[in-house]
């Protein structure tokens, strides 16, 4: 399929209802907040680390066999006890779940399973949960380089690749053994949905979706329909019909789908922003849109990512900013992570003046 028919199919969708604004109290205080990833048991160096670059948000990753109230109210006491607040608690086996994506043997299992971590969170206090809704994993060719010959993730569509997920391999060119059509996907997002969003409004969880990575239009047979447009977007959260169903709007992957999305990063942002539907944003940049990308600094890649987090203060987002998928930095791990929060820094307080200026 190419980009003319590709815009074309997702055209017909742009006659589904308009997303209606968000009415919810929202459980957490006002203003955009600053986080760092951080694993199921944080050293005191990973929290002294948050502490002296001025986060104090943590999103934490745990094993599948950790999803227990127990494990989770272990974990917030732990980064509590440094003055941290922990945003969300996952893990490999509640997303990009390819049971209940594509309806395979296990699905009614896996939903109950997601069910009951809705209900896990809503016990500890975790008031937001990210989702995503991939069949065949994140995508992915051979590592390139970046500025500085820093090693980082890249994707060419011209070789292929791989999907990984869960330490699962998915290769083409059926990852599934046969194509899937996009009704088929729809059918089984909407059986999905309508048997989590309920749980989620019981137990006052926020379930945040991440756009499909990469956004191509399929991978190895299976349709990337629903979370890798805009009006694919809009139109699952209409079947969601949910206060507590959104958006975990990533910068890094809208910028590498680029004119595939439908719309630009700064529309979608005013667009879901203005509803109160984006909770958490992962903010990262690219070299270039598809058929060919580098993951790169926040600095560096083909988009000025100030325009987004402006675009994320004038709508008045009070969720988290993260910075993730990180190129490989001299120094170890912490450099980019504090390189990146560095400049995460710096547009947030640039956003609040320039918003507040505009206001006075």
């Amino acid at each position: 399929m190419n980009r003319r028919d590709f815009a074309l199919s997702v055209a017909g969708a742009a006659g589904a209802p308009q997303l209606s604004a968000a009415t919810v109290k929202i459980p957490w205080s006002p203003g955009i907040k600053m986080a760092v990833q951080m694993g199921g048991d944080p050293t005191d160096e990973d929290l002294q680390f948050a502490n002296q670059i001025g986060v104090r948000y943590t999103a934490i990753t745990v094993d599948r066999k950790d999803d227990n109230v127990e494990t989770f109210l272990k974990i917030k006491a732990r980064v509590e006890s440094a003055g941290l607040r922990v945003w969300n608690i996952g893990h490999d086996g509640n997303r990009n779940q390819e049971e209940i994506v594509l309806n395979l043997p296990g699905r009614d299992a896996r939903i109950e399973a997601y069910k009951q971590y809705l209900k896990n969170c809503g016990k500890a206090n975790i008031r937001y949960v990210t989702y995503a809704h991939m069949g065949n994993g994140i995508w992915h060719t051979d590592r390139e380089t970046t500025r500085g010959s820093a090693p980082a993730r890249g994707y060419d569509m011209a070789k292929g690749g791989e999907g990984l997920w869960a330490g699962k391999i998915f290769k083409g060119p059926l990852s599934h053994g046969r194509v899937y059509t996009e009704n088929e996907l729809w059918d089984n997002y909407e059986y999905f949905i309508s048997k989590v969003a309920p749980v989620a409004v019981e137990n006052n969880v926020f379930i945040g979706i991440h756009p499909d990575d990469p956004p191509v239009p399929m991978l190895a047979g299976i349709p990337r329909c629903i979370f890798g447009t805009f009006e694919g977007y809009k139109r699952a959260l209409e079947i969601a019909n949910s206060s507590h169903v959104g958006v975990c709007f990533c910068v890094g992957t809208w910028l590498e789908g680029g004119d595939l999305m439908g719309a630009d990063v700064v529309t979608a942002i005013k667009y879901f922003g203005e509803r109160g539907k984006i909770w958490k944003v992962h903010f990262r940049n690219m070299s270039a849109p598809l058929p060919h990308f580098v993951e790169t600094f926040v600095d560096n890649g083909y988009y000025d990512m100030y325009a987004a987090m402006r675009a994320l203060r004038e709508v008045n987002f009070d969720g988290i900013v993260i910075g993730d998928h990180f190129p490989t930095m001299v120094g170890g791990p912490r450099v980019a992570v504090a390189y990146t929060v560095a400049w995460i820094r710096s547009m947030i307080d640039r956003a609040n003046i320039e918003v507040a200026a505009r206001k006075a």
